[in-house]
């Protein structure tokens, strides 16, 4: 992997809207969202529907505004994760509550039999330690924590993911500004993401030396 694709300002934001919670119980995607982020700036971006092969809830329509009729017009779900896999290549991910994207990511890869060579960061779990003062974790909640304009619907890929890379890279910008780390290596927010809150403070510390 090229050494910028190793550093945490150069990765692809992931999100899906899909039927339910889980792939294991019978859900599929119905929508995928992503930006690429290359040195702290957002470059790129993919969203397309896909049709599931199935019908969404009501509560699905009414959460995400993706209808059945919507659905029925976009390619299958194997079209666009094919092309979803060439945005992706060489890439580290990042999604907010990353072990569901990942499930689904993973998921629907399998049915084509694709594989992706990023590894994956959770923005939430980064934030908990970054922002520990903020009223809660939810996205909406930490982009209004964090000033971040926005002017769109939550529960839309795009939407999401786009406000979930200005998270991340608020995120970053507020470790290089407090601890004086630029250019921070991938690997090391996936370190911080596990490090217990009381100890974050040390161990960015330590990461100066």
């Amino acid at each position: 992997m090229p050494k910028h694709f190793t550093r945490a300002d150069t990765v692809i934001v992931l999100d899906f809207e899909t039927t339910g919670l889980s792939p294991n119980m019978g859900d599929r995607a119905i929508e995928i969202g992503a930006v690429l982020v290359e040195q702290g700036e957002i470059t790129a971006s993919f969203q397309e529907l896909m049709n599931p092969g199935m019908k969404v809830s009501a509560f699905i329509e009414d959460y995400t505004g993706i209808t059945n009729a919507m659905l029925s017009e976009a390619a299958p779900c194997a079209e666009v994760m094919a092309r979803f896999s060439d945005f992706i290549a060489g890439h580290n991910l990042v999604a907010h509550n990353a072990s569901f994207d990942k499930r689904f990511l993973d998921a629907e890869f399998a049915r084509i039999s694709c594989t992706y060579s990023g590894a994956f960061a959770c923005s939430l779990l980064a934030a908990r330690r970054i922002f520990q003062e903020a009223p809660n974790h939810q996205l909406g909640t930490l982009v209004n924590y964090t000033n971040i304009p926005s002017q769109g619907s939550f529960h839309r890929a795009l939407y999401d993911s786009e406000m979930t890379a200005k998270l991340w890279i608020a995120m970053l910008e507020h470790i290089g500004e407090r601890y004086d780390l630029f250019d921070l290596p991938f690997s090391l927010i996936q370190k911080l993401s596990k490090v217990p809150k009381k100890s974050v403070h040390t161990f960015l510390e330590k990461c100066r030396t």
